[in-house]
């Protein structure tokens, strides 16, 4: 590990180890994402080689969504009591281990237990939550730049590998674009193995915007423990209804982008005859505003009332999916929706996770958030098993696209009504 080697060296020169740290982490991020991402070019491939039903393959992938949001919470408490290297470097490693393994299946059963659970476990582990215990850790100034470039590393690596899979899917095959994907992980896991460190004190600093060495913790907890804190949390949150209006507009903030637009984008642009690298360059064009409009919204979350803020991304999203699902997908409507819809990708989460903290405090912040990400997921679940349903169903995908616009709408209503935190306690009503 060269981190205990590479720290003095760095703080020699007034650079701090944590940004080493924190591009790292953006790396790895941007890595898993593009796993989670390269399951969107697997659909028609896969329906096409072994005729399987694209309700079937949606299944698998909707186990994967679930078990990556499942796990958030259980992923915080798994990096306290193991440490984030080891936590990381054994997910990385599962994700490999089903994409490699993935490789030669030929049933659908194979691809619902590597698809579905062992890379929904891998990439589960490495979601959002890495970079907020990375950011809290590690940065105790610029932490909301942290959180933020985190936030957009992890949604639009999701897009921006899409067109380079698409187009060796369409060249290649689908198994020449996994690997590439195996080759990326790879990659990250040689970093994480070399430069991660856990805590700044493990190479003798503090964190970043910090004075004094703070030696993390030790808390003599056993595993059992470990497992059942989330739990713990949850029952202690269940009770207030400003949890269940963030958990519910978080579940439609799923089910109204990875879930939807980024698992079946591909096969919604093909019924209209479009190619898939065109079409993934056009999730791509999504991704890039994305990214934009991720960091804006952290800043625009400083600086006005977050509830307003959630109010406009979701009924703008709702809007814009309505909008697209009875456009003609030309070029200019398709433009002006990737613009809209890309601004708007992950606005939402630097706002719901301000609000988390106001409503319970700082200690349970990154607990409740695990659980109301897990609503995310459960979401995005819905919609990539839902829309491949319907599109069974219907033979379009257009209903599916106007159900996500309505519920957008509905959600942007709910957040609305909202009382604002009292001093960052928890609110009794809202």
């Amino acid at each position: 590990m060269l981190s205990t080697t590479l720290a003095p060296w760095m703080a020699a020169r007034n650079i701090h180890y944590g940004w080493v740290v924190a591009a790292t982490t953006f790396l790895t991020m941007l890595a898993t994402a593009g796993a989670m991402g390269s399951a969107g070019v697997m659909i028609q491939p896969l329906h096409q080689e072994f005729g399987w039903d694209i309700a079937d393959i949606s299944s698998a992938m909707a186990v994967r969504l679930v078990l990556f949001g499942l796990l958030g919470p259980f992923a915080a408490a798994f990096m306290n009591h193991f440490g984030i290297r080891q936590v990381v470097s054994t997910a990385l490693g599962l994700i490999m281990f089903g994409i490699l393994a993935s490789l030669a299946m030929t049933e659908v059963w194979q691809l619902l237990l590597l698809w579905g659970v062992v890379i929904g476990i891998g990439t589960g582990m490495t979601a959002l939550v890495l970079g907020a215990t990375i950011a809290a850790r590690w940065f105790a100034k610029r932490r909301g730049l942290v959180i933020g470039l985190m936030t957009a590393s992890n949604a639009t690596g999701q897009l921006v590998f899409l067109p380079v899979l698409a187009g060796l899917t369409e060249a290649y095959g689908w198994r020449v674009a996994l690997a590439l994907t195996v080759g990326v992980i790879a990659t990250a896991l040689l970093l994480i193995l070399l430069l991660m460190a856990d805590h700044p004190a493990d190479v003798g600093l503090p964190a970043f915007g910090d004075t004094i060495v703070s030696k993390p913790v030790k808390k003599d907890h056993s595993l059992l423990a470990t497992l059942v804190s989330p739990l713990v949390v949850l029952r202690s949150v269940a009770s207030y209804p400003v949890f269940w209006i963030l958990f519910g507009t978080f579940f439609v903030c799923g089910l109204s982008t990875n879930g939807l637009i980024q698992t079946h984008w591909i096969s919604i642009c093909g019924d209209f005859g479009m190619a898939a690298v065109t079409a993934a360059g056009t999730l791509a064009m999504i991704g890039i505003f994305d990214f934009v409009g991720t960091i804006f919204a952290g800043w625009l979350s400083d600086r006005f009332d977050n509830r307003l803020l959630l109010f406009w991304f979701y009924g703008l999203r709702g809007l814009s999916l309505i909008y697209l699902s009875f456009s003609g997908f030309s070029f200019v409507e398709l433009s002006v929706f990737a613009i809209f819809y890309g601004l708007d990708w992950v606005a939402t989460v630097p706002p719901t996770v301000k609000l988390a903290a106001e409503h319970f405090g700082k200690e349970k912040a990154g607990l409740v958030f695990g659980w109301i990400f897990a609503g995310h997921q459960i979401g995005a679940a819905t919609a990539a098993f839902g829309a491949g349903y319907l599109k069974s169903d219907f033979d379009t995908y257009m209903p599916a696209l106007q159900i996500a616009g309505v519920m957008c709408m509905m959600a942007a209503f709910a957040v609305a009504l909202m009382r604002k935190a009292d001093r960052g306690d928890m609110v009794h009503s809202t």
